[in-house]
């Protein structure tokens, strides 16, 4: 019989080498048929070898039944994506149209049998990549994925609580959240076991569907912990990256800022690209107001002599400030200024912290950021005590950061006093402390007590007379002193309202003067 004639060799990737009967072959196969077209009347046995055949020696022996059965096969979840490729690689139109055909049964197609027909695709990545069938099959995981979503509800994964949900202290509540929660979830597990490549399709698949982002986000995470725990050096750093790049394309606002520093700590051990890293600083950076102190605290890297890695926290700041202060809300401002006063005090002890970087550090924030500037001074005091070796004009140029009229009176009294802080930034601390008590004697409606005004001008006087002050503070000084002698005025006149005040209270108050004071402007 001419179909037991065996006159064609098949070298498939090296794995086999398959002894067939040419015309059979090529009756199903556009690409034999051309091969041996070419040779036709050669009476020795003829050779083809394959070196990319997808999914190698088992696809190929499918492929020779598919032939030797007169197209007759099978198809099921388990080899319809080896059957399809291998068709388009053979050109063999008869069965890429069953496969075709069988694939409108995907519905019917039980949960197992989709995972196990998704981990076959990935084996035949990327010319899988191509076909309508990847493309099938993915949207029924999603379809049922995201039907068991909508049930659940959405997880804040933006607050403190790590687990996304906010569980009532009534039992049925928190049965019916937990039992919501796990249908959100259950599939987080069985998708563990794809590649970085076809995660990557499908996830991205996700969210042109509108898939929850924040459900999204929290399978990232769990993909990247799981997969890195048992992954070799290259992997970590493939995987870390596929999940840095996919969490960039959702809703940051979905996206837990908690998560994003442990991945980040993940990564610093690892060699990822530097856009990579980019990206992840920037995710950061973009939800700074909800981190903590010990979110910044993150170690220098290896080779540089600073504790903790400030230059990292100075990329956070700029990508928190964005396209600029107008576009982020005061209240957010305000929270990242407090944060960094925490952390400038946290570094400033530091002996191998530049001046330089300490004051980037300070004026990185608006001044608008802050109401008042106690925690800064503090964190400058500290530094100085520390780093007691600056010159003059080192010392002046760190206190550059420094706003003195949002000091509070207490630090400006102590910065006076202060003498490890150069004669500029004092006598600036004196000139802010003339000015506010000028604002309180020109404040007339304030009840003021002349005795700690004149004792407050005589210290602000004192304070002046300890510096060696150029002429043109000399001016300063006379000012202060006529200061003193305005405050002593107004104190005359204030006791001679309290008088006039205390006539009037009592003639309105008559019998009932006596169950209420008078109040007292001066004192």
């Amino acid at each position: 019989m001419e179909d037991c004639f065996l006159d064609l060799e098949v070298d498939v990737n090296g794995e086999e080498v398959f002894v067939v009967n040419k015309r059979v072959i090529s009756s199903y196969s556009g690409k034999i048929s051309k091969l041996v077209g070419k040779s036709e009347g050669v009476a020795r046995r003829l050779k083809v070898i394959f070196d990319d055949f997808p999914g190698g020696a088992a696809s190929f022996e499918l492929i020779t039944r598919f032939c030797y059965n007169k197209g007759g096969v099978i198809i099921t979840p388990l080899n319809i994506f080896n059957l399809s490729c291998a068709a388009n690689f053979m050109e063999m139109d008869d069965l890429r149209d069953l496969t075709e055909k069988s694939l409108q049964e995907i519905s019917y197609w039980s949960w197992h049998e989709l995972l196990a027909a998704l981990k076959q695709c990935q084996e035949l990545l990327p010319r899988a990549g191509s076909l309508a069938l990847l493309d099938k099959c993915l949207d029924s995981l999603i379809g049922r994925v995201a039907s068991s979503c909508e049930t659940s509800p959405s997880p804040s994964v933006s607050s403190s609580d790590s687990s996304g949900f906010r569980l009532s202290c009534d039992t049925r509540s928190t049965e019916s959240l937990k039992s919501s929660a796990f249908r959100a979830t259950w599939w987080f597990e069985d998708l563990v076991g794809l590649g970085t490549d076809l995660i990557q399709t499908l996830v991205k698949s996700m969210v042109a569907k509108n898939l929850d982002n924040g459900i999204i986000s929290r399978f990232l995470f769990y993909y990247q912990k799981s997969r890195c725990a048992s992954a070799s050096a290259d992997e970590k750093i493939k995987i870390i990256e596929t999940v840095v790049d996919l969490l960039e394309s959702l809703d940051a606002r979905c996206v837990s800022y908690k998560s994003l520093f442990g991945l980040l700590r993940v990564g610093l051990n690892a060699s990822l690209k530097q856009c990579s890293r980019d990206k992840l600083e920037s995710m950061i950076g973009s939800q700074l107001d909800q981190a903590t102190l010990d979110d910044l605290l993150v170690p220098s890297p290896v080779g540089t002599s600073c504790l903790y890695d400030v230059n990292l926290v100075l990329r956070f700041l700029k990508a928190f400030l964005g396209k600029g202060v107008c576009c982020v809300p005061l209240s957010r401002l305000r929270k990242v200024a407090a944060l960094m006063d925490l952390f400038l005090a946290e570094v400033a002890p530091d002996p191998h912290l530049k001046p330089s970087k300490f004051l980037a550090l300070i004026i990185s924030l608006p001044d608008s950021a802050r109401d008042s500037c106690d925690g800064v001074y503090y964190a400058v005091n500290l530094y100085l005590e520390v780093h007691s070796g600056l010159s003059e004009e080192q010392k002046t140029k760190v206190c550059r950061g420094l706003t003195y009229e949002k000091l509070s009176p207490r630090a400006l009294d102590h910065l006076t006093r202060n003498a490890k802080f150069p004669p500029k930034s004092t006598v600036q601390a004196v000139a802010s402390q003339q000015n506010k008590l000028k604002g309180l004697l020109q404040d007339t409606s304030s009840p003021l007590g002349s005795r700690r005004d004149e004792e407050g001008s005589k210290q602000v006087v004192l304070y002046a007379k300890k510096f060696n002050l150029t002429d043109e503070n000399e001016k300063l000084k006379a000012h202060l002193q006529g200061m003193q002698w305005r405050v002593l005025e107004l104190e005359k006149v204030c006791r001679k309202m309290q008088v006039q005040m205390t006539k009037v209270m009592k003639s309105r108050m008559g019998s009932h003067s006596s169950a209420k004071s008078v109040p007292r402007l001066c004192s």
